[in-house]
């Protein structure tokens, strides 16, 4: 998150700009959602005004929103960290949102890649890709000097085509690769997902208003997603033992029960792990073991 020392300009809205399709469109509306703000509701507004949070949001294709931030005309957006460094735009993320998870690999032709073919072996050759940006920062970075064909869309076919030697493309269980003849190679390009972007020097002078609030909002329902809330009552003598179960994250809140011999004890427990911490408590003399879910917090 960026330092909240700057100085905020309250005079106009919070200009947020979200994806207005795609796979990060919904996962990224149901987040402001469950940050307080207000959301669209028809898929064809363009603008809407959040007078109540001090916000604006401009729904946007996500390739364009890293460009308009980078630009100053917003202040913040949600995009996805391939397309925020494929367009070269003067923006830098902020934070992770753990959605729209993503891995770019270079891949050619099976039988080369069987043969050892590597990222030094595309020196003079054609990569096909959608980000072409990307794509070419990742080669001129590695030493590698190859042209970069820019398609938009599938690029599978394009080696079967002659359009290149190898693409460069997103990569989920590889079958659609596997049925164009191609296997991949080479580490991993980028692991994207959904990241939030200010512009670069958005740490100036002059802060833009709202910003540590989103982020904030933001920061408490990512941390609400990844915990529950666990309360139970253990005899006193086992007390110790199961503040060691749940630490939570500062420290367990105890209080004394009406039985001397009891105490209630709440904390905050990593949601992977509830079904074995709540065994645990159980097998130490707790009972009264109560979840609840965590719909928002501040850390």
């Amino acid at each position: 998150m960026t330092s909240t020392s700057a100085s905020a300009d309250t005079s106009q809205p919070l200009r947020i700009a979200v994806p207005n399709k795609g796979s990060l469109s919904e996962p990224a509306a149901q987040l402001l959602r469950e940050a307080g703000y207000a959301t669209r509701r028809e898929g064809r507004e363009l603008v809407l005004a959040d007078p109540e949070n001090g916000a604006e949001f401009f729904f946007l294709r996500p390739r364009d929103i890293a460009v308009y931030v980078g630009s100053g005309t917003l202040d913040v957006g949600i995009t996805g960290r391939d397309l925020l460094l494929d367009s070269r735009a003067e923006a830098d993320e902020v934070m992770q949102l753990g959605f729209g998870a993503s891995t770019f690999r270079f891949a050619g032709p099976a039988a080369q890649v069987s043969c050892g073919l590597d990222v030094a072996g595309l020196d003079g050759q054609r990569v096909a890709t959608s980000y072409a940006g990307l794509v070419a920062d990742h080669l001129a970075a590695a030493g590698v000097s190859a042209e970069v064909v820019r398609l938009d869309g599938a690029v599978e076919t394009a080696v079967q085509l002659g359009v290149a030697d190898a693409i460069a493309d997103v990569v989920e269980t590889g079958s659609t690769l596997r049925s164009a003849g191609l296997a991949v190679f080479g580490e991993p390009i980028l692991r994207s997902e959904a990241v939030v972007i200010t512009r670069r020097g958005a740490d100036g002078p002059v802060r833009p208003a709202g910003l540590d609030v989103l982020l904030r909002r933001i920061q408490g329902v990512l941390v609400a997603r990844q915990y529950v809330m666990v309360d139970y009552d253990v005899p006193r003598e086992h007390l110790d033992d199961a503040c060691a179960l749940t630490p939570g994250l500062e420290s367990p809140t105890v209080a004394p029960l009406a039985d001397p011999a009891w105490a209630a004890v709440r904390a905050m427990v990593p949601r992977a792990t509830t079904n074995k911490v709540m065994d645990e408590l159980y097998d130490l003399g707790a009972r009264a073991i109560l979840v609840t879910t965590i719909h928002a917090c501040r850390l």
